[in-house]
């Protein structure tokens, strides 16, 4: 779309629309623990001034050992299902939500390439999830594509997911007070 002075409109990056929701707020806050994003997801919410109202960072734990110490991700997933799981992503997010006390927090694992791959765990496989106070969730994505094809494309899903979720719960917050207030008007 272009507007009438001939620029470029563009919508606003999904680390923005985090900060346009919790900018100000310090009763939300997000995390996030990273592998093979690497950092990414920590990076580009940190890009945006007024983060440090809601974000409490990112914890990039690339190693296994990295994985059990910092975000409590049990060696018996590590060991039986391996670091590209879905039972590593729901670790991994609950181990960053209570490491840093966050209201939400994000996960990444995956096999970003060019090497890694097994046969049963393709280059581009990556599993985000996301914990909030009552459930962790998970998706399993598979990107093509070089290196940080899938590294970008695994970080915008994180944040995807991030504010999709910041919005339900605001959303949710205020479906309960117009309810209470219609309660308690009957």
């Amino acid at each position: 779309m272009t507007s009438p002075a001939g620029s470029q409109s563009t919508a606003p990056s999904q680390e923005q629309r985090l900060n346009d929701l919790l900018r100000g707020r310090t009763d939300v806050s997000v995390a996030a623990a990273e592998s093979c994003t690497g950092g990414n997801i920590g990076y580009r919410i940190a890009t945006i001034p007024g983060c440090s109202d809601y974000f409490l960072g990112s914890l990039v734990t690339y190693a296994n050992s990295a994985k059990i110490s910092l975000l409590g991700v049990p060696a018996e997933v590590l060991a039986s299902v391996g670091a590209v799981s879905e039972e590593c992503a729901r670790a991994m997010a609950d181990g960053a939500r209570r490491a840093y006390g966050s209201t939400f927090a994000v996960s990444t694992t995956g096999i970003a390439g060019p090497t890694g791959a097994t046969a049963r765990k393709p280059v581009g496989m990556v599993y985000i999830a996301l914990a909030d106070p009552s459930t962790t969730v998970v998706e399993e994505h598979s990107y093509s594509g070089d290196r940080l094809t899938v590294i970008d494309a695994a970080t915008e899903r994180a944040l995807e997911l991030l504010v999709a979720a910041v919005e339900r719960h605001f959303s949710d917050s205020s479906s309960q007070v117009q309810s209470s207030g219609a309660s308690a008007a009957v």
